[in-house]
């Protein structure tokens, strides 16, 4: 048996993993006929998620629609839920009266943004970026979780088997240090590693989630490592793809198909649902995509119909988020906050947009664009 092999008699839940094998695994256990079928599925619908993500007339609109959609799903996964109102409110409330669940959704949305703005300058994925990501999506300032520390994951739910435990991974800081760099090396390294990016990302996110770095947050951070490899690995050009959305749908099979990796060296099937992830949420993503661009013209005819002298800039800035403010669409052209006012005004009052009160400020929904981005 090779160091990359599992023994089934080597892995015990109950024990700390720190036998989990180094990366890669055995090309045999990865590279079969089933798995080559669904990667060639998955690679063409992304391709056609990444051309019509060019052709948008807007690229803000994926930033903070589908982006967001993406971190709330993320942390749904984690039992943390707001409603797409709360959420869409959020977005122009300070910082520091954020509540619950939202306040959770929107730390998740700034670490992918942080850790995207990090890997666009250094152009590769490093233990310093992944640290980073769990620090803001937890609000801490620790890093790699100490020795002391005796993590296990336990069964969800209130059966006779919740709070079971169903792993307990690697411990030592020396020995996640050592399973982190080989993670780091394996993602990195396109030469010795000449794997497909789809291929590597599924195996990736295994290994993350089965070396578990950190206290807490490390499914979000590895599904924002997923996003970030394939931004780094040239599959996407903008952080997208709403893969958390696929997961919650098939929550069960996606833990019991992690665990299967662990105890039965299941890769095939784990790597066949990733896969499946990537193609069924790249057409999903392309659909909404759609949607928001004909959205957009069919709005923009209206309000040009109804006064053929409001600028485009001013209705693109309606479709960044559902909620927007008088300040929000101040610009060179737009200097002052009662102009601003005016037009959010004009859009109310041809049905546009929905004056809204929240707290003591004034905001305006696009409830079109609201109503498109709530559909599942």
């Amino acid at each position: 048996m090779t160091v990359n092999d599992v023994s089934m008699n080597t892995y015990d839940r109950n024990k700390a993993y720190n036998d989990l094998p180094l990366l890669p695994p055995l090309d045999r256990n990865v590279i079969t006929i089933p798995v080559l079928t669904a990667l060639n599925k998955a690679n063409k619908a992304l391709a056609e998620l990444k051309g019509i993500a060019r052709k948008l007339h807007n690229q803000s609109v994926l930033v903070n629609t589908i982006a967001l959609r993406e971190a709330k799903a993320s942390t749904e996964i984690e039992n943390i839920f707001t409603t797409d109102d709360e959420l869409y409110k959020s977005l122009t409330i300070k910082g520091s009266d954020l509540k619950g669940g939202a306040k959770e959704v929107l730390h998740y949305r700034e670490s992918l943004w942080k850790g995207f703005e990090i890997m666009q300058k250094q152009k590769k994925i490093s233990s310093n970026l992944l640290v980073k990501i769990y620090q803001i999506i937890k609000q801490v300032n620790d890093g790699i979780r100490p020795s002391h520390t005796e993590t296990v994951i336990k069964k969800r739910g209130s059966g006779l088997l919740g709070g079971s435990i169903v792993y307990t991974p690697p411990r030592g800081e020396k020995v996640l240090q050592e399973k982190l760099d080989n993670l780091i090396n394996y993602v990195n390294d396109d030469t010795n590693y000449d794997y497909d990016p789809l291929i590597k990302i599924a195996i990736s996110h295994y290994q993350f989630e089965a070396i578990h770095p950190f206290r807490d947050g490390n499914g979000r951070t590895g599904r924002i490592f997923s996003i970030l490899l394939m931004i780094q690995k040239g599959l996407l050009e903008m952080p997208i793809l709403y893969l958390s959305a696929y997961i919650i749908r098939e929550k069960e099979e996606y833990y019991y198909l992690l665990n299967s990796v662990t105890s039965r060296n299941s890769w095939e099937s784990w790597i066949i649902f990733v896969l499946k992830a990537v193609e069924e949420t790249s057409l999903y993503t392309i659909q909404k995509i759609e949607e928001i661009d004909n959205l957009f013209n069919t709005t923009f005819n209206f309000i040009k119909s109804k006064n053929p002298k409001f600028r485009k800039e001013i209705i693109e800035k309606i479709f960044e988020q559902p909620y927007i403010s008088p300040k929000s669409i101040l610009d060179e052209n737009t200097k002052s906050l009662n102009t601003a006012k005016k037009y959010l005004d004009e859009l109310s009052r041809i049905g546009v947009l929905t004056k809204k009160e929240i707290g003591k400020e004034t905001r305006y929904l696009n409830i079109d664009l609201f109503n498109l981005l709530s559909e599942t």
